[in-house]
């Protein structure tokens, strides 16, 4: 029996609504069950503890920071503040100490490889250098090396009659002004020649030569400049480090006292600085080979000191002993010598008493009290035919030997 059977067609209509009714209620309290729910979570997982109490470190016991924004807090925060800017310039003084100290013992660490390579080739070392647990040398003001080749055995002797004092005088020189003036030249492609032994007899007889590991040559100039500084800072430990040429003269005294005002100073580079133009064109004097590397044609050189007679210090000459190897070399040695201090914390001087030209204007100069310290013809790039008119200029221009004796630098 059905329930059709039993109450007719209402009956099914009756069942049907009954069961909307019950889907319904039960949908609703099912959604009012689930919103609760997630009441409950939602504010159990998103709920943010009161903070009640922060230490603050570095303040005494009671001190504490609160989540206000009172001036105390930002009193805090200030102190803090100046504690990291103090930690900061601590920081940053020690390592500069750092740095300096390194930078020293590289020096020293060079100097030693440089003399003991001295030792290894048989380059002979000064009485004054002594190797042992320490290396004690006495303290120069400047090395004076006076560029020179084989042929020019004639502009030697004009030098040494004008304004290089005698043997007799150059250990006074040495020991009391501490000035070391010395000819520097290397060895002929033919070691133990004719030329060589040419040499040799003149410094037996002079002993005023610096004899470098170097192959003489027109142009390698660039590499006997570095050879030059490399060895002369390994022999003596002066404040400054001169290169001449043969051709220039010099009045010792005032080029001292010249140098002298820099002497506190570490990485001064002094001459007389000009910049010439790139020479491209084959076949002319102080052509450059690489002259592409100075942009268009046309163009000029960075600035650099004139290479009849420039000075550097001796945290200078020691970097070119450390990186001698590594430094590129162009044509011309004045170029090259510029082109290794480029990118370097160096202070080029630019000072005209180290290229006065010869007589009238080195004469006028000295006569109004402003002495030049070295003199030369531009045109001839040294003084023109110097083996006649070194004397010349010495005696119009020459500071007198007295001043030279009489300085203190």
């Amino acid at each position: 029996m059905t329930w059709k059977s039993r109450g007719g067609g209402g009956g099914e209509l009756s069942v049907s609504s009954s069961k909307g009714s019950f889907s319904r209620r039960w949908t609703i309290l099912l959604c009012i069950g689930c919103f609760c729910g997630g009441m409950f979570f939602s504010n159990r997982m998103w709920a943010v503890p009161e903070v009640k109490e922060f230490p603050w470190q570095g303040t005494s016991k009671d001190e504490s920071l609160s989540g206000g924004c009172g001036p105390k807090s930002v009193r805090i925060k200030r102190e803090g503040s100046v504690d990291v800017l103090g930690d900061s310039s601590r920081n940053h003084h020690a390592i500069q100490t750092l740095d300096k100290t390194i930078s020293n013992l590289e020096m020293e660490l060079a100097a030693a490889r440089a003399a003991q390579e001295s030792i290894v080739n048989g380059s002979p070392l000064p009485d004054e250098i002594k190797i042992g647990d320490a290396i004690l040398r006495r303290k120069y003001l400047m090395v004076i090396g006076i560029n020179t080749a084989f042929s020019s055995r004639k502009r030697r002797d004009s030098v040494r009659t004008t304004w290089m004092p005698p043997v007799s005088k150059r250990k006074d020189l040495e020991e009391e002004k501490g000035i070391i003036i010395r000819f520097v030249i290397g060895h002929s492609a033919t070691s133990g020649g004719i030329l060589d032994r040419a040499i040799e007899a003149e410094d037996k007889k002079h002993g005023d030569f610096l004899r470098l590991e170097h192959v003489e040559g027109y142009l390698e100039l660039s590499a006997k400049t570095k050879i030059y500084f490399a060895t002369a800072v390994t022999l003596w430990d002066a404040d400054f480090y001169v290169k001449v040429d043969d051709d220039v003269h010099v009045n010792i005294a005032t080029l001292g006292a010249t140098l002298g005002r820099h002497r506190l100073k570490h990485r001064v580079y002094i001459g007389c600085m000009k910049s010439g133009p790139v020479l491209a064109q084959k076949g002319v004097k102080y052509h450059e080979p690489e002259h592409w590397k100075f942009g268009e044609e046309g163009n000029k050189y960075f600035r650099h000191a004139t290479g009849q007679l420039y000075a550097v210090s001796k945290d200078l000459a020691t970097y070119i002993s450390i990186n001698r190897h590594v430094l590129h070399k162009y044509a011309n040695e004045d170029v090259s010598l510029g082109s290794w201090f480029i990118g370097l914390d160096v202070e080029h001087i630019d000072d005209r008493r180290l290229c006065c030209g010869t007589p009238p204007d080195c004469e006028w100069k000295a006569q109004a009290g402003n002495v030049c310290a070295a003199s030369y013809d531009w045109s001839c790039s040294g003084i023109c035919r110097s083996v006649e008119r070194m004397k010349e200029v010495h005696r119009l221009c020459g500071e007198g030997e007295n001043m030279l004796w009489n300085a203190s630098f």
